[in-house]
């Protein structure tokens, strides 16, 4: 029984940590915005 224990607590730090990492990521990096062009051909307008 103590190696099931050892086991989940293993487990749940390093899903605690993987959960920090993905918060840190999503509150604390922001995106630069910048500008995008995509040019599109003519004859995707044309109907077949």
């Amino acid at each position: 029984m103590p190696s099931l224990f050892r086991f989940l607590t293993v487990v749940g730090i390093i899903g605690g940590v993987i959960y920090g990492a993905i918060f840190a990521l999503a509150n604390f990096v922001n995106p630069k915005p910048r500008e995008m062009t995509v040019t599109v051909q003519p004859d995707k307008f044309l109907k077949k």
